[in-house]
């Protein structure tokens, strides 16, 4: 039976239009699925009853199954949502005044393997289908709704889910093929209508997908760069070892011209005498010279087993202001449900390891000072 979740805009008029019913049907189901989060075909009341019986035959709204529901005492809230086969995923839910942001997994698991990431110490088992990746905002949406979730964004008439990251579990960018039409469903205006804006992917750096974005559906581009160096980023992002940073550098230029925004943001995990001392902070000003951009500088979350320790906050207060000092624009993460293991990093869900990583040897980057 068809998951309705399971299909972007063209592939559901496409799935309509097979049954011989004119294309506003399917942008009529579009908007009780993604707008107003019906799961009962049945209730669809402005479909004819033949064709709302004969779509309760074919098809169905399946969202997520909920394993574990959990709020922080600063209001994120994280769902462990199954996946399947012993598998399972979290997604994040970040309460801000003016936004709600959704934090998606594409995989379960992760095999890029960087160092300092808890999602990618479980190993890797699969890519989520277009289904559960929309499904994870589909029933956000829905529970923060059920659950009367207050904001000046319901209180408009939006949704609670105004922004979207795909910074949960997994590489997206690796699961290509069912994000990309996830991200149509994001964006269209029979679906959920955001604003390429306010939709971001983050990447390790999978160049040659980065221009495949760029052509299909470009919306935010955030690359996880964590090293100013080669050297350094080999042992901390190892898919680096495929596309050093100057071809990740050029993939970022090139991808500027048809994106959304005006620069890429650069995420730096800021790793106690590894990547954070002054010279690192003169390397990544000119590493980045030619690319308009912004840094995230990310306070390291622990988790167990990690092998890194938090730099101090003033030494991470003194690289921004290194990186100010020399005319980027460099910004401080606040770190969110870190009571609830749901901050930036910590991410693990449940992984049945295809790659059997967990049972090898882990090496750690040595510090570098």
């Amino acid at each position: 039976m068809t998951n309705l979740l399971d299909l972007a805009p063209s592939a559901l008029a496409a799935f309509f239009a097979e049954r011989g019913e004119k294309p506003f049907r399917a942008r009529q189901v579009s908007r009780w699925v993604h707008q107003r989060f019906v799961a009962d075909v049945g209730a669809m009341t402005d479909l004819a009853k033949p064709l709302r019986e004969r779509l309760a035959a074919e098809a169905q709204v399946r969202g997520p199954t909920v394993i574990r529901d959990t709020t922080s005492a600063d209001g994120t809230r994280k769902w462990l949502l199954d996946a399947g086969n012993g598998n399972a995923v979290e997604a994040v839910y970040i309460p801000e005044d003016d936004r709600g942001t959704l934090c998606v997994s594409s995989q379960a698991g992760c095999a890029l393997d960087c160092a300092f990431c808890a999602t990618g110490k479980q190993g890797f088992n699969r890519n989520l289908t277009t289904a559960e990746i929309v499904g994870q905002l589909w029933h956000a949406n829905r529970a923060l709704l059920a659950d009367g979730v207050t904001g000046s964004w319901v209180e408009h008439g939006r949704p609670p889910i105004t922004n979207v990251v795909l910074m949960g579990m997994g590489e997206p960018l690796a699961n290509f093929d069912h994000v990309v039409p996830a991200l149509q469903l994001m964006l269209d205006d029979n679906a959920y209508g955001l604003s390429r804006r306010r939709v971001t992917l983050s990447t390790s750096g999978l160049v040659p997908l980065i221009d495949r974005l760029r052509d299909a559906c470009p919306v935010a581009l955030a690359v996880s760069l964590h090293a100013p160096n080669d050297e350094l980023r080999d042992r901390l992002v190892p898919i680096n070892r495929r596309h050093p940073l100057r071809e990740l550098m050029a993939a970022c230029v090139r991808y500027l011209p048809a994106a959304p925004r005006d620069f890429v943001t650069f995420e730096y995990v800021m790793l106690d005498g590894v990547n954070d001392q002054p010279r690192h902070a003169a390397e990544l000003v000119a590493l980045t010279r030619d690319v308009p951009c912004k840094f995230n500088l990310i306070p390291f979350n622990p988790f167990p087993g990690a092998g890194f320790a938090v730099t101090p906050r003033e030494r991470i207060v003194a690289f921004q202001q290194a990186l100010q000092e020399a005319g980027l624009v460099a910004t401080i993460r606040k770190t969110r449900g870190d009571d609830i293991d749901a901050a930036c990093g910590q991410l693990a869900g449940q992984v049945r390891d295809r790659t059997k990583r967990r049972l090898a040897t882990r090496i750690v980057p040595a510090p570098v000072h």
